[in-house]
């Protein structure tokens, strides 16, 4: 799981910039609309709306938007019709990559990731080839320092955390998704902070990467992740984190 938590922190410092930008807010809202679409308004009974508004709190989005957001998903306003798509591919050296968007025109969304594909020595295959690779699971990191060990371990497995590893600065705590609010919930009331928090796909098993195999596919996943439509994009791939620090400066 090191190559996901190397990521997952370089994504979160980037998340900074991109909100300036109104990136992050674009792809909450999206998200936060198809979730109320699918599961209804109230968050109580829609698991997925409810880790949405969660999102959409943790990234500081006024909860008007969030609103109005709710409501062109149920119909109550009037806005864009999203459709979800999972598209699945190999990048550099071999590493699976599994790519979720939400989009208004899936013909020009395929061509578009076949092409960010085709240009980053990767290419589109077909659905089942790689999904299977992966598993959903809450992944919340913590840097080292910021809390014991033992307690965290504590607080985590209390509230229902599957396992607690340490990944270079960081702590890893791997939830399955039903506990993952618990487990945040439980550390964020004892006032630590957290590096990043979400529900995720996790590789079952990594391929490590170096030289320009590691560049192409880290070039890659930053063109699928800036792409508008695309709200995630997961690989399996295990990065050393010198190689990582300098491609994606």
């Amino acid at each position: 799981m090191s190559g996901h938590s190397k990521w997952a922190s370089i994504r979160h410092k980037k998340s900074a910039v991109d909100a300036k930008r109104g990136k992050v807010f674009s792809r909450l809202i999206k998200e936060v609309t198809v979730a109320a679409r699918l599961g209804g308004e109230d968050p109580g009974g829609n698991p997925r709306l409810r880790t949405a508004i969660a999102a959409a709190k943790a990234a500081n989005m006024p909860a008007d938007n969030v609103e109005r957001a709710i409501k062109k998903g149920t119909g109550e306003l009037p806005g864009v019709s999203y459709e979800e798509l999972t598209l699945e591919g190999y990048g550099a050296g071999g590493v699976a990559i599994l790519t979720q968007a939400l989009t208004d025109n899936r013909n020009r969304t395929v061509a578009e990731l076949r092409k960010l594909f085709t240009r980053n020595g990767g290419s589109l295959v077909e659905a089942g080839a790689v999904s299977w690779m992966f598993e959903m699971k809450g992944v919340v990191l913590v840097e080292r320092g910021r809390a014991e060990e033992e307690v965290l371990m504590e607080l985590a497995l209390e509230a229902g955390a599957e396992d607690l590893k340490q990944d270079g600065n960081f702590f890893e705590i791997t939830a399955r998704p039903d506990d993952f609010e618990s487990v945040k919930e439980a550390l964020t009331t004892k006032g630590i902070p957290l590096s990043s928090a979400e529900v995720t796909q996790i590789p079952k098993n990594t391929l490590r990467l170096v030289g320009d195999d590691a560049k192409q596919v880290l070039r890659l996943m930053e063109a699928l992740e800036d792409h508008d439509d695309v709200q995630h994009a997961y690989a399996n791939f295990d990065i050393p984190e010198s190689v990582m620090q300098e491609a994606t400066a």
